[in-house]
């Protein structure tokens, strides 16, 4: 009979996610990890587009840009995955930035009409 003792464990998604070149055995972890972390990532863009006032294309774009060039840097050097296993770079660049768009939305709509209106 095996106990928890003779099972290996793997570190906690906590811990992974903020370990550098973790080992992902499952993809979905993976893949709810860059979920979660663009929709932190959208919040807290949000808060700092409506608290500087940026308005219009510029804090789009610059939203897009930092959202998918944060997560980049994420998964291609802090954890140097293989990109393709997961269906190429597109596929993890798009991974719930729809969903953190929206969230970043209201927060900046929120925040920049709470203190400039």
């Amino acid at each position: 009979m095996q106990t928890k003792k003779d099972k290996p464990s793997l570190p906690s998604v906590w811990n992974r996610m903020l370990s550098k070149n973790s080992e992902w055995p499952d993809k979905d972890e993976f893949l709810d990890v860059i979920y979660w972390a663009r929709q932190i990532i959208a919040v807290i863009l949000g808060l700092i587009w409506g608290v500087f006032s940026l308005q219009g294309f510029i804090g789009l774009a610059l939203f897009a840009l930092a959202n998918a060039g944060i997560l980049y840097v994420y998964f291609t050097s802090f954890q140097s995955i293989d990109e393709e296993e997961y269906g190429g770079v597109w596929e993890l660049t798009k991974e719930g930035f729809m969903t953190s768009f929206a969230g970043f939305l209201v927060t900046w709509t929120i925040i920049y009409s709470g203190l400039h209106h």
